[in-house]
């Protein structure tokens, strides 16, 4: 029950901000969470579920960076990042996808997993599905095995889980808090 408390308090700490980065838009600023060690630990520590299911960590720009890597070191396993285009310095694979408010491509290096990879995908919030639909797609192209997904913050009514599991029914997806 105290781990419960402590991990409300933990998610308590992330704000929304209205209207950003465009009007209409409530942006989860999980940037006070990060700043709280107890609560980082917390969430990475409940994000990381079984790490014995998968090798690899891979977190998508830029606040699935920072949960991403920070399971990785907590797991003991591997962090690929996948960037936004323009931003890998060596020979990469890309994916376009939509927003909320607008179109953006995610990159990962050509040789970043191998078919013998598991992956945890990470990212912070799941909303539409596009993001994470374009890791899917390129963890998929390379070879590797999705174990789960997880995020920090599902927003239930933009369907995102719903997106992603109606093309790959066979992934589970675990979030935190779904709003």
């Amino acid at each position: 029950m105290e781990h419960c408390m402590q991990l409300q308090q933990a998610l308590a700490l992330v704000r929304d901000i209205p209207d950003f980065p465009q009007s209409g838009i409530l942006f989860k600023d999980i940037t006070p969470l990060l700043a709280d060690p107890e609560a980082l630990a917390l969430v990475t520590s409940e994000l990381s579920g079984d790490p014995d299911t998968y090798s690899h960590v891979v977190g998508i720009e830029a606040r699935g960076f920072i949960l991403g890597a920070a399971i990785a070191i907590h797991a003991a396993r591997g962090f690929v990042p996948f960037r936004k285009a323009g931003k890998l310095p060596h020979a990469t694979i890309s994916k376009s996808y939509g927003l909320e408010y607008g179109v953006d491509v995610i990159e990962a290096h050509i040789d970043a997993l191998q078919s013998d990879n598991s992956v945890l995908l990470v990212d912070d919030v799941l909303a539409t599905g596009g993001t994470l639909l374009a890791a899917i797609e390129i963890i998929k192209e390379l070879g590797a095995t999705i174990t789960e997904v997880v995020v920090l913050y599902e927003i239930s009514f933009l369907q995102g889980r719903k997106r992603i599991l109606e093309k790959y029914p066979e992934i589970t997806i675990r979030s935190i808090v779904a709003d």
